[in-house]
């Protein structure tokens, strides 16, 4: 009963809606889609240990940092062992800017731009074997109903 209700709230709901969870982000573009697990950094201390002395992650997992509102951000690979993708994203969900396959260890900056309200970090080389670019977007709860693409949350019922 719970997936008959999941597949209505989709249909009912119209393209670009889908039931979401917070530790899910799926990333959509013309190439497809992509989901995500993920871990949410949505603290300052959080967001300042990131993905540091994470010495592996599997191939669809990540960590969304997640910012009250939109403003620069800059990253560094700090005390960081494994490559990494980044994609800076709008309040909306949309991508903004990509860096692909961020250097472990390197402390040179890492911008990402103005306007940046969310950040997915994966696994370096998924985006350009996904086919990831500026203008995809992410779902996620976290953007709201005004998203590019809102979910639907689905209750505990």
């Amino acid at each position: 009963m719970r997936r008959l209700l999941s597949t209505c709230l989709i249909f009912l709901a119209g393209p670009g809606w889908a039931v979401c969870a917070d530790d899910k982000v799926t990333v959509i573009g013309d190439w497809g889609q992509a989901t995500f697990t993920v871990e949410i950094a949505d603290d300052a201390q959080e967001r300042a240990q990131g993905l540091m002395f994470v010495d592996r992650m599997a191939t669809l997992e990540g960590m969304l940092f997640v910012y009250d509102e939109p403003q620069a951000v800059s990253f560094w690979m700090k005390n960081t062992l494994i490559p990494l993708d980044m994609l800076f994203v709008s309040p909306a969900g949309e991508v903004l800017s990509l860096h692909e396959n961020a250097i472990p260890g390197d402390l040179t900056p890492i911008p990402g731009g103005d306007g940046v309200q969310m950040v997915l970090e994966i696994n370096g080389g998924l985006v350009d074997r996904l086919g990831i670019g500026v203008g995809d977007v992410l779902q996620h709860p976290s953007f709201g109903a005004d998203a590019i693409a809102p979910c639907l949350i689905e209750s505990e019922s």
